[in-house]
């Protein structure tokens, strides 16, 4: 008999996934997915879009015949980590393309400020992150969490954090200084 999604449900109606009526992912489930689609970088608006998609595929795993995961919780969370993954690279096309047009009307309208040649540095140095260290720092410094806190919801060691959190400082110190903006 297939797997449900929530364990003690084996009735049509009850919550599994043979019931389309049903939403696969309970309130608990729904806000981590929510937290790690944040915590990936996603922003506010694309929320509930990123958690639907969850919901998409949990739905379309068992259309298609195979068993649902044996924790739903853990594997909805890695599904909205990939969204938030893939968010960014999307994200990162759509910047890239952006300073580029920027870039050709700064030629035509120079502009002094300082404070965006600074914000456009950081978030250039940030895309240049790797993706786990960009996760802690941006979590540290723009979401204000403690550390003790970024390891709970990513499930490691503060340790770990802390060395991401050191190496990510360090990189994006080094990259203002090479573009001479601190």
């Amino acid at each position: 008999m297939r797997r449900k999604a929530r364990r003690g449900r084996e009735h049509p109606g009850d919550g599994g996934l043979d019931d389309p009526l049903d939403d696969p992912l309970d309130a608990a489930q729904e806000r981590r997915v929510r937290a790690v689609l944040a915590l990936g970088g996603v922003p506010q608006a694309d929320l509930l879009d990123g958690v639907q998609q969850v919901r998409l595929r949990l739905l379309e795993r068992a259309a298609s015949g195979r068993e649902a995961p044996r924790d739903v919780s853990a594997w909805a969370a890695v599904v909205a980590s990939n969204l938030a993954m893939d968010w960014h690279r999307a994200k990162r096309r759509q910047e890239r393309l952006g300073e580029r047009l920027a870039a050709l009307r700064q030629l035509e309208h120079p502009s002094g400020e300082e404070t965006s040649v600074l914000s456009l540095a950081v978030a250039r140095g940030l895309d240049e992150l790797p993706d786990a260290q960009r996760q802690v720092l941006v979590l540290r410094f723009f979401a204000d969490l403690p550390v003790r806190g970024i390891a709970e919801e990513l499930g490691i060691p503060e340790g770990t954090v802390k060395s991401r959190l050191h190496t990510a400082v360090r990189a994006l110190r080094a990259r203002l200084h090479e573009d001479e903006v601190v």
